[in-house]
């Protein structure tokens, strides 16, 4: 048992510090003399230190070797070498031709040019022909003349003068005019090609005295700068945001300003700075990426065209430095741009997925594999046709098996019946008891794909994780899950099966990227009911298209995202397409999505199941869908019977309300106006031929129609090569 402290000890901290042994006094002080410099070693030879680094020697900054690249970037490779080389001879060649076309112009506006030199110089030699110079003092003696006529002297002065004068003006006269007699005979009686020479010898002199001060004699081949840009711009800028320190009465000069880096310099269609905030002011890059509206408003140019990032360490920069690029216009307005997918023959997923390009014109690739995504967005703003992009690379590459649900069952994802291994279509509740066994089926997918990598040896599968090469020793392709309009699932379920729905999805986003798993998932309203936020937030790569305000940004984005400047409420009306995409913590961009239509979306899923029919991995809906097979055979299958079977695909039989709602989501232009008799009409037209007008369902008697008279219309050979 230890004795009780004392209730107070006073210690003295210097005798305490004095009878320390292990470390030596630290003395304070500022000593009066510099100290000595340690003595350098005899020889560094082998000991691993550093001579140029040893502390006290001067030579030390200048004899450290820069560590800067020699060459600038566009000089470091012979490919960099030869297409900037390409580039500067197409430019050449561009202005040559555009400057080529307009020299008779260029030969008018010469000749007009020419003819003000000549008057201008007529009217700047005329003084020296007319002999002014003498004139002021004959016309002095003439006026005291004038005053003193009886003075003979002064007579006698102002006649000697007048006749200097008129023998001054005759000689210069007759030089001149002798001059042009003789330049003019020359050229008369000169060869036409010397005449030529001697007239641009004269022509060209007189034009540039001719010109003005802001007379262009060639046409600006550049469309002129919209937007103009200086380092005192951006300071006023960055000043009236707040961002740096103003007023006080101090001098301009004195006042804190940006460290530009780079710039501002033209870079393509618009201006390009790398600046630092100045130390001192508590400012970070930022603060500068939240205050983006202003700084734009300041600038003179809408917001869209500020284009800012931080620079971070690993490219150089700091937590002050910032990259701004200020476009001319607007840089995500004009021609949509194709995607190349529409022309690969394959594509491996495991590759980035070609997905658009930025504002500078940049290519912009989205890796998806063990990676979850989510889209988000206003309606008609292209939320659909950019997710199909990523999708529509899982296509092209046949060792990938498809996961579709749409819960608006419209149009936009029925050319998927072609590959999906499960399409889910409508938001009705059987199309909910199909998506909820989808999920159900990919969970169990899951786990035993988890099972059989658990027992593979390391050598084979060293992180856990599936590899292409297990996927072809296996069978284990990879699984892209696919579903838009989330919201109208979860408004349609019950609390119970909402609540299961939402934490399938959630272990699908979680835990199965390791297994194979690509999840991309879409919804127009992502609120905390539509869309909760425990299953947005586990999602790795989002985008946005326009939304209401910088809440609903963030509900797609991240929370915080629109602070950052990863904010879609920017966007307009116009900018269908283009969309804020979020691939990091602190990684974003605003990308103009490349366009796929549904033609061509089409086209990729008959290509992609002709893929999987010569690899064998054509499985689950797509092996027995009719209306696919009938088009692989070259049969057609009457549009009609082609849209009932896809309406009643997962209901063996459906009441005849139903079904024409169903046929109006499909294609409200042609089922718009159809009734039961109508329907009836066509059906019979196309061959169907019904066993019972009446069917049971869930109890209830209804006029209605068996899926099995539907499919008795097609072919018999479709029915076998389709497994029905």
């Amino acid at each position: 048992m230890t004795e009780p402290l004392p209730e107070a000890t006073v210690v003295s901290l210097d005798d305490h510090r004095a009878a320390r042994t292990d470390t030596p006094p630290i003395d304070l002080t500022k000593p009066t003399t510099a100290p000595a410099e340690p003595a350098a070693p005899e020889s560094a030879e082998g000991t691993g230190v550093d001579v140029i680094d040893l502390p006290g020697n001067p030579l030390a900054d200048w004899l450290t070797v820069p560590d800067g690249p020699i060459l600038p970037v566009w000089a470091r490779s012979v490919k960099s070498l030869r297409e900037n080389t390409t580039a500067l001879c197409r430019l050449g060649w561009w202005h040559a031709r555009y400057h080529a076309v307009r020299t008779p112009k260029y030969l008018f506006k010469t000749v007009l040019l020419a003819a003000r030199g000549f008057y201008r110089a007529v009217v700047g030699i005329w003084p020296t022909l007319s002999a002014q110079e003498q004139s002021a003092t004959v016309k002095a003696l003439k006026a005291q003349l004038k005053v003193r006529p009886e003075d003979i002297e002064l007579a006698a002065r102002h006649q000697a003068a007048y006749a200097e004068r008129t023998r001054t003006r005759q000689w210069r006269f007759g030089i001149a005019a002798v001059g042009v007699a003789t330049a003019a005979t020359g050229i008369m009686l000169a060869d036409p090609l010397l005449q030529t020479g001697i007239g641009a010898a004269v022509t060209i002199p007189l034009a540039h005295l001719g010109r003005g001060e802001e007379t262009r004699l060639l046409d600006q081949a550049a469309p002129p700068i919209r937007v103009d840009m200086s380092a005192q711009q951006l300071n006023d800028a960055l000043r009236a945001a707040g961002l740096l320190k103003s007023g006080g009465g101090k001098d301009e000069k004195d006042l804190p300003r940006v460290s530009c880096t780079m710039g501002p310099v033209r870079d393509g269609r618009g201006w390009s700075v790398i600046f630092d905030m100045p130390r001192g002011g508590g400012k970070t890059a930022s603060d500068v990426l939240a205050k983006r509206e202003v700084i734009a408003q300041e600038l003179g140019v809408d917001e869209i065209q500020v284009i800012m990032s931080r620079v971070r360490a690993a490219n150089g920069g700091n937590a002050g430095r910032v990259s701004m690029w200020v476009a001319d216009d607007d840089p995500y307005l004009g021609t949509p741009n194709p995607s190349p997918l529409e022309k690969a023959e394959r594509f491996s997923i495991w590759e980035p997925v070609p997905f658009g390009q930025d504002a500078r014109g940049i290519r912009i690739s989205v890796p998806v594999m063990w990676q979850s995504m989510f889209f988000g967005g206003l309606p008609r703003r292209g939320k659909t046709f950019t997710q199909r992009l990523l999708t529509a690379a899982g296509l092209l590459d046949p060792y990938v098996r498809h996961y579709v649900a749409d819960g608006k069952g419209g149009a936009d994802w029925m050319p998927m019946k072609a590959v999906a291994h499960r399409l889910v279509m409508g938001a009705e509740d059987d199309a909910i008891e199909a998506l909820k066994a989808m999920l159900a089926e990919l969970l169990g997918e899951m786990e035993r794909r988890f099972a059989l990598l658990r027992d593979l040896p390391t050598s084979v599968c060293p992180e856990g994780k599936l590899t292409p090469e297990i996927v072809a020793r296996y069978n284990l392709p990879v699984i892209f899950v696919t579903i838009d309009e989330l919201q109208e699932y979860f408004t349609a379920m019950e609390r119970e099966d909402r609540e299961q729905v939402i934490n399938d999805l959630c272990r699908i986003a979680r835990r199965g990227p390791a297994a194979g798993f690509i999840s991309n998932f879409a919804s127009q309203r992502p609120d905390a009911e539509s869309v909760p936020a425990k299953l947005r937030e586990i999602i790795t790569i989002r985008y946005s298209t326009q939304v209401v305000d910088r809440t609903s940004s963030d509900m797609v984005l991240g929370k915080g995202k629109a602070a950052q400047g990863a904010d879609a409420s920017v966007l307009s009306e116009d900018h269908k397409g283009v969309g804020v995409l979020v691939t990091g913590p602190a990684s974003y961009v605003t990308v103009r999505a490349d366009y796929l239509d549904g033609p061509t979306f089409a086209q990729m899923c008959r290509k992609g199941r002709a893929l999987r029919e010569e690899t064998g991995q054509l499985t689950g809906d797509a092996a027995g869908d009719v209306t696919a097979a009938a088009d692989a055979a070259g049969i057609t299958v009457p549009p009609i019977v082609s849209d009932v079977l896809e309406v009643m695909r997962h209901s063996p039989r459906m009441f005849t309300t139903d079904l024409l709602a169903g046929l109006v989501n499909i294609d409200e232009d042609t089922y718009g106006d159809y009734n039961a008799e109508a329907l009836a009409s066509a059906l019979e037209a196309a061959g169907v031929k019904r066993t019972s007008k009446q069917v049971k369902i869930s109890g209830s008697n209804g006029a209605g129609y068996q899926r099995r008279d539907i499919e008795a219309a097609v072919p018999a050979e479709i029915l076998l090569s389709a497994g029905r």
